[in-house]
């Protein structure tokens, strides 16, 4: 399909791209609308390497010889072109990675779907749960140590920031696209769900009763499933009492706690 020239930046045809720097707006409207933006040509061929449908592409015209594979795979799926000015003036940024694609969203499997098909129908064994964790960059940061260590699934509660937002896809380099992940609906009453199921079930915190990380591995359970707090609050108390173990990373220099993604990644490598 010939590429259309957009000049106006209230044109219907690429309402989808309005505003994306509008947090409130867009992880709302997003998921309602059952699509999400994948920003760079890196991050759209990784989502469409993992089976995601294009619904629209949308680029300054000096990258469209870069895509012209991605788009000859794709010759029914409508091309937007405009110049800096004009995607800067609809999306709200300057846009220097190159493309921009509105993507569907496919329909969530549940919990257990979810376990029992990682790992190529053999069944999760190590899987994150991403407790109200509202910062996308550490959202998708946590997808990219997931993805890069092994991690079998990521499940995230329903306060939890959405993994397919502009922001965390970006930052995971579209590995959010390579981990399979769901919402766990029911929280904190899904940790029952995950022990029915075998796991483990681990809280990264620091209490009078946590473990280190060491002590924990040496344990060496069959399946866990690691639990990461909110930035600000950590874990909430009804988790901490319905969890089988509280781990903590053994620090040194007086540092008490670190990023949530920077633990995740520690945890993570520490038990691939």
């Amino acid at each position: 399909m010939p590429a259309s020239v957009i000049t106006d930046a209230t044109d219907d045809r690429v309402a989808d791209y309005t505003n994306l720097t509008d947090i409130v707006l867009r992880s709302k409207h997003e998921p309602e609308k059952g699509l999400f933006i994948a920003e760079s040509s890196t991050v759209i061929r990784r989502a469409l390497a993992a089976g995601y449908q294009p619904r629209s592409f949308f680029m300054a015209e000096k990258w469209l010889a870069s895509m012209d594979d991605v788009l000859a795979e794709w010759p029914d799926v409508p091309v937007y072109v405009g110049e800096p000015a004009v995607l800067e003036s609809i999306t709200g940024f300057h846009l220097h990675r190159g493309a921009l694609a509105a993507m569907h969203r496919p329909l969530l499997l549940s919990v257990r779907e979810l376990l029992a098909g990682a790992r190529g129908g053999a069944g999760a064994r190590r899987v994150a749960v991403l407790e109200d964790i509202v910062d996308h960059t550490n959202v998708g940061a946590i997808f990219r140590g997931a993805a890069a260590l092994g991690v079998d699934a990521v499940l995230v509660t329903p306060r939890c920031s959405d993994p397919l937002y502009r922001r965390s896809v970006r930052v995971s380099m579209g590995t959010v696209f390579q981990v399979p992940w769901t919402r766990i609906e029911n929280w904190p009453g899904g940790v029952a769900e995950l022990q029915a199921e075998g796991f483990t079930v681990a809280a990264l915190a620091l209490s009078d009763d946590s473990v280190t990380l060491d002590e924990f591995v040496g344990q060496e359970n069959e399946k866990v499933a690691f639990v990461f707090g909110t930035e600000g609050h950590g874990l909430g108390g009804e988790t901490l009492q319905a969890v089988d173990a509280v781990v903590k990373i053994p620090m040194a220099g007086g540092v008490d706690s670190l990023n949530v993604a920077a633990s995740a990644a520690v945890v993570f490598y520490a038990t691939r």
